[in-house]
């Protein structure tokens, strides 16, 4: 565990002080855009952090390969060096696109490629499901399939990033509960280490969202743009993807090699990496859904995502952030609840986690809408900031 809990800091340690030279730098040379009619905020703020985040990313994967604890992944090193490349490829995009706003095609078919490159070269796919033993019945269903789900997921994540810290603490609590996720399967299956690269990518990525969020937190002073987003979509759905290849799907239903709930133990492996995401797939899929409908592009931007009509509501942006937060972590940790419940054997198994669900739905829907103050008006739009004064901002 130590050696993830280094894991975190070096790479928490790099992005802070890489995001501080971001936004100087930024400042010094205006590489900021101004205001868009979708944007809440209402100062020009610079949204190069998503070079500082992959940065801090690169750091921990080229320490952990000096590292004998992680010696494990890097007997494969294809695989790493397709991950990097993806996630460079795609960050050099979201950069491009945070200066100059590319066309939605130019991004669509770049995502495509990154993920494509993750599956082909880097050998990176969804093999099998964890349900009674299923396997996917062509290497071309398990590539297509892999794809989509990489890019569902990145646009999914880049899809709610609108508010100062929603994406960075909403990915460091996904991330947090699917690392222990991650470690815990390992440790109960008898894995002979509990070193896995679902559970490093999940702390490189706890690690990122830490160094990254005082300077991302409201009012914020520099943003992650789509670069960072979108890198956090691709890994967190890397993630995700390389645990269901180390283990027999066969074995993951069975009661006595998996838990005691045998309706949990076919699908936990599938079920929690879904829900540590499942607030940006909802606001993704009612975003497709809405413009699509209109005979839009289920790319073209509007102000109707979910964080949009938090502040309709009355929420300030801060209470809207933290109401997000209280989500992910209701619905993650209650499926992690179940998890534990069923594999320690607590009463009940999984009524722990039920019962910490039906609780934490009630008290959110409570704040969710019973907002603290009356809907704002627009804010005003004014001059960017001195690196020396702070920034406000409502994005």
């Amino acid at each position: 565990m130590k050696q993830y809990v280094f894991t975190i800091l070096l790479t928490a340690a790099v992005t802070f002080v890489l995001s501080w030279a971001v936004w100087r730098l930024s400042l010094k040379y205006k590489l900021y855009p101004g205001i868009r009619e979708r944007d809440v905020h209402k100062t020009p703020t610079p949204r190069l952090g998503g070079i500082a985040m992959f940065l801090g990313v690169v750091a921990a994967f080229a320490v952990s390969s000096q590292h004998p604890f992680f010696a494990i992944v890097w007997s494969q090193p294809h695989e790493i060096y397709a991950l990097l490349g993806a996630t460079g490829l795609i960050v050099l995009v979201g950069v491009f696109d945070d200066l100059w706003d590319l066309d939605w095609t130019i991004k669509l078919g770049a995502q495509f490629l990154a993920a494509g490159v993750i599956a082909w070269f880097g050998k990176l796919q969804i093999y099998t499901l964890p349900l009674g033993g299923m396997t996917i019945f062509s290497s071309w269903a398990s590539f297509a399939l892999t794809v989509f789900s990489i890019v569902v997921v990145m646009n999914a994540v880049n899809f709610i990033d609108g508010l100062d810290g929603l994406v960075a603490g909403v990915c460091l609590i996904a991330n947090a509960v699917f690392f222990a996720y991650s470690y815990m399967v390992f440790r109960d299956t008898g894995a002979s280490s509990y070193f896995n690269l679902a559970s490093f990518i999940a702390a490189v990525l706890i690690g990122a969202c830490i160094g990254f969020l005082p300077l991302n937190w409201s009012p914020a002073r520099l943003f992650m743009g789509d670069a960072g987003a979108l890198m956090l979509g691709l890994l967190m759905a890397c993630s995700a993807i390389s645990i269901t290849g180390n283990f027999d799907p066969a074995m993951m239903g069975d009661n006595d090699e998996f838990g005691r709930s045998q309706l949990l133990g076919a699908f936990i492996p599938i079920l929690l990496p879904v829900v540590v995401v499942l607030l940006p797939l909802i606001d993704f899929g009612l975003a497709v859904v809405r413009r699509m409908s209109r005979g839009k592009s289920p790319f073209s931007p509007d102000r109707k995502h979910l964080h949009h009509r938090m502040l309709d509501m009355g929420h300030s942006d801060r209470d809207a952030v933290l109401i997000f937060y209280a989500w992910t972590a209701l619905v993650s940790l209650s499926v992690l609840l179940m998890y534990i419940g069923t594999t320690l054997e607590w009463p009940g198994d999984y009524l722990i986690g039920v019962a910490y669900g039906v609780v934490g739905v009630a008290a959110c829907l409570v704040v969710t809408f019973l907002p603290s103050r009356r809907p704002a008006q627009p804010p005003a739009v004014t001059a960017p900031p001195s690196p020396e004064t702070s920034t406000e901002n409502a994005r």
